[in-house]
């Protein structure tokens, strides 16, 4: 599947943080050509492996490398039935502004498509018409009474946000999910490149759950396979009007390689390396802390796991239109797959003057 096919059908699939079977599934059969193994862990993230090719000498383990990229996406749950319709709870964070008016799908006994609604402006007084809407006054509307609505939904019961993706000028698309969904194309393209080029290192291309909610796939997964070196890929906030330079990145112009405390700095210098060889379009993401991504998670697990991120430009992050460059999603993909290619030993990652030390 292309890229850009793959990444619709993913952003349209519905897997809300801690219920991410569907887009899984996706992923999973989209893996298997170029895949030697795939499992999921206790927690739900999907482990592709792609085991190394080129020989590194008898009696030698190859070194692992670890991709990660999250499956899930923010939603709703429902917390009340109020005469037919349903109250809710953010699960991970929407930009509420931008919530009145969505159409969604709520997971009960059977999908019920419906739409998020609340007082019209008519009926706000000028105080209340200056503000965003609060969670508390907005609804979804199933158009459902009080009895049927209580037979077919319960308190706990998902919804999603029901958006087709659209295409826009350019290879622009814009859509719902690809905060990560874009993250976990590039992994398959990785993959995909990887299939017909000679790299030494066992690669573990993961599709991490629950990222919105505490990065816990992440934590996870990353305890469990415990690599030699790890590269998150995620999104970031792309240029569009009235927001400082200083705060994005260009969309179109190519993955943000991210530097600062959260980053290991010889993998920031590798990555850059191997995208100036190749003539890959890039950007530099300065972290002074956290990077809010799995990243952050990933870099502490166990005794620490030298920690690298790749960022996708994205404009409005956290609402239903999404929108981002497939070419930055494929050159993603093609700079991991070189960076991996070129991995011999893993001596490029000490610090001067390291020393081991025995417990």
């Amino acid at each position: 599947m292309e890229a850009k096919e793959l990444l619709l059908k993913l952003a349209e699939a519905s897997g809300i943080s801690g219920y991410e079977d569907e887009p899984r599934e996706i992923l999973r059969e989209e893996l298997k050509a170029y895949s030697d193994e795939i499992l999921v862990d206790p927690m739900g993230s999907l482990i592709a492996i792609k085991k190394g090719n080129r020989r590194r000498g008898e009696g030698r383990e190859p070194h692992r490398i670890m991709l990660a990229g999250h499956l899930d996406e923010i939603g709703l749950m429902v917390t009340k039935i109020e005469k037919g319709y349903l109250r809710f709870a953010q699960v991970g964070g929407f930009d509420l502004r931008v919530l009145p008016g969505q159409e969604v799908v709520v997971h009960g006994t059977m999908p019920l498509p419906g739409v998020i609604g609340c007082r019209p402006p008519h009926l706000l007084t000028e105080e209340e018409r200056e503000k965003v809407t609060p969670m508390d006054e907005l609804f979804i509307d199933v158009g459902l009474d009080e009895k049927r609505a209580a037979e077919l939904v319960q308190v706990g019961d998902l919804a999603s946000i029901n958006r087709q993706t659209i295409s826009l000028k350019d290879d622009i698309v814009a859509g719902k999910a690809f905060d990560d969904r874009a993250s976990v194309v590039a992994i398959v393209e990785c993959f995909k490149h990887l299939a017909t080029t000679m790299h030494a290192w066992d690669v573990y291309g993961v599709a991490t759950v629950q990222e919105e909610t505490g990065y816990l796939g992440a934590i996870t997964s990353a305890f469990r396979l415990f690599p030699d070196l790890a590269i998150a890929i995620d999104v970031s906030h792309a240029d569009m009007p009235g927001v400082p330079e200083s705060e994005t990145i260009l969309l179109g112009k190519g993955p943000g390689i991210a530097l600062g405390a959260n980053i290991h700095p010889k993998i920031h210098e590798r990555l850059v390396q191997t995208a100036k060889s190749l003539e890959i379009p890039f950007q530099i993401e300065p972290y002074p802390g956290s990077t809010s991504t799995d990243a952050w998670a990933i870099q502490v697990t166990r005794e620490g796991i030298p920690t690298g991120l790749l960022d996708i430009p994205l404009r409005y992050m956290h609402t239903s239109v999404e929108t981002l460059s497939v070419a930055d999603v494929q050159r993603t993909g093609r700079l991991l797959a070189s960076f991996i290619a070129g991995l011999e030993d893993k001596k490029f990652l000490e610090f001067e003057h390291a020393s081991s030390i025995s417990f």
